[in-house]
């Protein structure tokens, strides 16, 4: 297959949520269109003890929900699918912040009773502000939920999306009876148990037959034919070009858990969603037809495999082939690597490629040459822009609990901030070390890490610190500067990469600072111009 082909043929996309509205569930149910799992399992449901193939931590089995974003392949209908899962929980939104980077579109699921939540606000305002291409998923149909219309008009208010349905219930929750699919005119009746068949669907090209009352009721089926003839007054027709530019959103309804209206999604999905786009670097707009290679890192997963202690980074092709064994230039250390086994991943076995098309999510095995952000090429300098580390929320210090495991502590923790899980600050009066987090549910997740993959033992103690501000002089060598230094000496520290951190306590002293030393510019994300 031509190299052309190759990338028309791969859709990668991410799935985002607030917590708990499905997005794990409808991976699943993706990957078993795909024919990658045979029976899917529910994060919630200890019925099945199979547990997500997506979420592969142990403290994601415990807690039900998933702490760090999944990479899943599989072909479908001659497509080659990557999905990213993301974590919806807030403590992780900078693994999904990262990992929005490293998609060419979204897939936004939304809890039919709980319609439109705060963290799928702000997961979507950042998709927008990258005009990424989204479709909405409105899931739990089979439970009692706010009407269809209402919940199109909140996704219109509350995201700022326009929207245009392509799939539509038949009653809801205890009268759901099934989904009209407009995209492809036809009606999917649900029979309430298909937790692993996949529904036969009625093509019905005309709304008005008489048929229709056979199927689905008299009095549902007047409903129906009023709903339809309402959207396509309300709402603007599907225009393919309008949702690339990320100004149209289509929506589709259905319930991940039955597997219901997931074909319908997957369908279209295929059809309208984009291959590989171009992507920004800091020098030029880097095309996927592009014949030299270009990727670059968007997070960085330690042991994978317990056993072995091994760091997988995941880069993704943004132009080019990636081959195995052929010499990379890594542009931050500039220096060339070879990678003799990069892996591609199918739900939890991963399997060595030997080449990837643009698209294409490789994870290699890595010694601790990458962080976050770095990018690779053929011998060409440029970095790809947008994968920041922001400001934390929550300040602890961490000491060691166990004396003898000095050794693995510090190695653990270097291990875990490489991977993005949270920011290290190393204070410069004492050099004593500082964690900081997005959330505080990352502090549990850090401390069983290091115990369970590390034999580290770490205890906590609090730091009065309301955020981390990096510090940028316009001149390092002048007296304000100095000044600064030696008044606010308690409060400085150096991150991971030796920048100069000023961690304030409020708000206040950040703006007194501001005023008092003009010439020192604070910053809330460590990427600055």
């Amino acid at each position: 297959m031509s190299f052309l082909k190759e990338i028309q043929r791969r859709r990668t996309f991410g799935i985002i949520s607030h917590p708990d509205a499905g997005k794990t569930t409808l991976t699943e149910k993706l990957l078993l269109f795909g024919g990658a799992i045979q029976e899917a399992g529910a994060v919630k449901n200890n019925k099945i003890k199979k547990g997500a193939t997506s979420d592969f931590m142990e403290i994601e089995r415990q807690r039900g929900i998933s702490v760090s974003t999944s990479v899943l392949a599989f072909n479908y209908k001659e497509k080659k699918i990557n999905i990213l899962d993301t974590p919806g929980h807030k403590d992780f939104a900078e693994d999904t912040f990262r990992t929005l980077t490293a998609v060419d579109s979204v897939i936004v699921v939304i809890d039919v009773a709980k319609g439109v939540e705060e963290q799928t606000e702000k997961l979507v305002a950042v998709c927008r502000m990258r005009n990424i291409p989204m479709i909405v998923f409105i899931n739990k149909l089979d439970r009692e939920g706010k009407d269809a219309f209402d919940l199109m008009d909140e996704v219109e208010q509350k995201l700022g999306l326009t929207v245009t349905p392509l799939s539509f219930p038949i009653g809801m929750g205890y009268d759901f009876q099934g989904i009209y699919n407009l995209w492809e005119q036809n009606i999917n009746i649900f029979s309430g148990d298909s937790r692993k068949n996949i529904e036969e669907t009625i093509a019905f090209s005309d709304v008005q037959s008489p048929e229709l009352e056979k199927i689905i009721g008299p009095k549902p089926a007047d409903r129906l034919r009023e709903e339809l003839e309402l959207i396509d007054e309300v709402y603007p027709k599907f225009d393919r070009q309008d949702y690339l530019d990320g100004k149209l959103q289509p929506v589709f309804f259905g319930s991940a858990l039955n597997n219901f209206g997931v074909r319908e999604l997957l369908d279209c999905f295929v059809t309208i969603a984009p291959s590989p786009r171009p992507k920004d670097s800091e020098t030029r707009l880097v095309d996927p037809t592009e014949e030299k290679m270009t990727g670059f890192v968007f997070k960085i997963h330690a042991n994978m495999d317990p056993k072995h202690r091994d760091r997988l980074a995941f880069i993704k092709i943004v132009s080019g082939t990636f081959e195995r064994n052929k010499p990379y230039y890594h542009v931050r250390q500039k220096k060339n690597l070879k990678f003799s086994s990069p892996n591609a991943f199918f739900a939890e076995k991963k399997e060595i490629v030997d080449i990837s098309y643009p698209g294409d999510i490789v994870g290699l095995h890595d010694t601790g040459n990458f962080k976050i952000g770095d990018t690779l090429t053929e011998g060409e300098v440029m970095s790809f822009k947008g994968i920041p580390s922001f400001s934390p929320e929550h300040f602890r210090y961490i000491n060691n609990a166990d004396p003898m495991k000095a050794k693995q502590l510090d190695k653990g923790i270097d291990q875990l901030m490489d991977e993005g899980v949270a920011q290290l600050f190393t204070l410069e009066m004492n050099n004593r070390k500082v964690i900081g987090t997005v959330g505080a549910l990352q502090y549990e997740v850090i401390q069983y890490r290091l115990e369970h993959e590390y034999g580290a033992k770490c205890t906590y103690e609090n730091f009065p610190v309301h955020k981390a501000c990096w510090v940028k002089p316009d001149d390092a060598k002048n007296d304000e500067f100095k000044e600064f230094k030696r008044i606010k000496q308690k409060f400085l520290a150096h991150d991971k990469y030796g920048q100069l951190v000023f961690l304030a306590d409020s708000d206040f002293t950040i703006q007194m600072t501001q005023n008092k030393y003009p010439s020192v510019k604070l910053f809330f994300t460590s990427e600055f111009d």
